[in-house]
């Protein structure tokens, strides 16, 4: 087993990877901005290697990209499998080699993700794992069911939630947790639980409510996994958080591992990068309005992502507008079934229908922020 750690380690494991591919590829992709992989796929192409490409339905801000990828990827004679579009969406990725070889990934084919920020990827050779990722892979491109048959090879909506579950209230010790927003009631619980318990829990990252524990931003580099490790013995890595959206309406993979190695590496990560964060713990909410914005840091200097930040917003009210009307049209039928068309002269049921639909933008706003930002 071997751990990819980004930014350090870049795109190298994946191109020697791929350059050494014999047989066959497949490739699941939610974002993909890397010219260099594209060009290291297209090359076992040519020589003759099977590469199919499994590629989300839609990811916010860059489908048109998506589609022109795949367009890219059909002329140069990469078979291209689209997901369906019955989760909200498809986040999983990962890359099997010649059916032997599992890159199982918390990052993106993107600059963004493998040069700018902190995420990290498995290689793996363990056959149990390599089948689970070849069946998922075959489910989702034929867009079949998926029947999980590990306990840890996590796959989201399938087993995530009982086996993350499982493995927080395993530990005895201590819980090192990177999550950009850990907010899922259930999961929550259980880690008021443990820390009443005496389990000792650091998050680098976000925890919705007042946290019974040390929560702390993370400094110096743009934060994008999703790691545990329980007990200085084991972890989970994957791209799932502790949210309720990753755990029961995305498509989201994840590996427990046990390799001394690979976890003794994600020790010192956190505990440098819990240090590097220093004294950034996470303020209350009431404190964290009055705070003024800062702008993300990478290698020290401002992350100049703006634009593009703004452009993904911009494109992701687009996304979200048609689904948010038709929840609307969902509720206006409701409300006028129950009241009849005395609704439009009520002046209480009108008030409530605005508020429905003031809700439904924020969160539609706080999810847009919330994608532009770690999607």
């Amino acid at each position: 087993m071997q751990l990819i750690i980004e930014p350090s380690d870049g795109v190298a494991p994946l191109l020697a990877a791929i350059k050494k591919a014999k047989k066959s590829i497949e490739i699941a992709v939610f974002r993909f901005d890397r010219k260099d992989i594209e060009t290291a796929l297209v090359a076992a192409a040519e020589r003759g290697v099977k590469v199919t490409a499994l590629i989300a339905f839609v990811n916010r801000g860059g489908e048109r990209n998506l589609r022109k990828l795949e367009m890219r990827f059909l002329a140069a004679g990469i078979i291209v499998a689209r997901t369906a579009d019955d989760l909200i969406r498809y986040h999983d990725k990962y890359l099997v080699i010649d059916g032997r070889q599992l890159f199982m990934l918390s990052f993106n084919f993107t600059h963004l993700d493998i040069d700018h920020s902190r995420g990290f990827g498995i290689v793996t050779t363990h056959g149990p794992w390599v089948r689970e990722a070849h069946a998922l892979f075959e489910a989702d491109c034929t867009r079949s069911k998926y029947t999980a048959k590990s306990e840890t090879f996590l796959v989201s909506p399938v087993n995530s939630r009982k086996e993350l579950a499982k493995f927080l209230k395993g530990a005895k010790t201590e819980l090192l947790i990177y999550d950009p927003k850990v907010s899922d009631r259930e999961m929550l619980g259980i880690l008021q639980e443990r820390a009443k318990s005496g389990v000792s829990i650091k998050v680098l990252g976000k925890v919705v409510g007042n946290a019974p524990f040390e929560v702390q931003k993370l400094g110096g580099v743009r934060l994008h996994t999703r790691t545990i490790v329980r007990d200085r013995d084991e972890a989970f890595i994957g791209s799932q958080s502790l949210r309720g959206a990753e755990l029961d309406l995305r498509r989201e993979l994840g590996l427990i591992i046990k390799d001394g190695k690979a976890v003794k590496q994600l020790i010192e990560t956190f505990e440098a990068d819990w240090e590097r964060s220093g004294d950034k713990k996470q303020l209350t909410p009431s404190q964290d309005k009055e705070r003024p914005q800062e702008q993300e840091v990478v290698d020290g200097q401002p992350e100049m992502i703006s634009e593009q930040a703004a452009e993904i917003v911009v494109q992701v009210f687009t996304e979200e507008l048609d689904p948010l009307t038709i929840g609307v049209k969902k509720a206006v039928r409701k409300a006028v079934s129950k009241v009849g068309e005395d609704v439009l002269r009520d002046k209480d049921v009108k008030e409530t229908m605005k508020k429905v639909v003031k809700k439904a933008m924020k969160e539609a706003v706080k999810e847009a922020v919330h994608e532009a930002q770690i999607g």
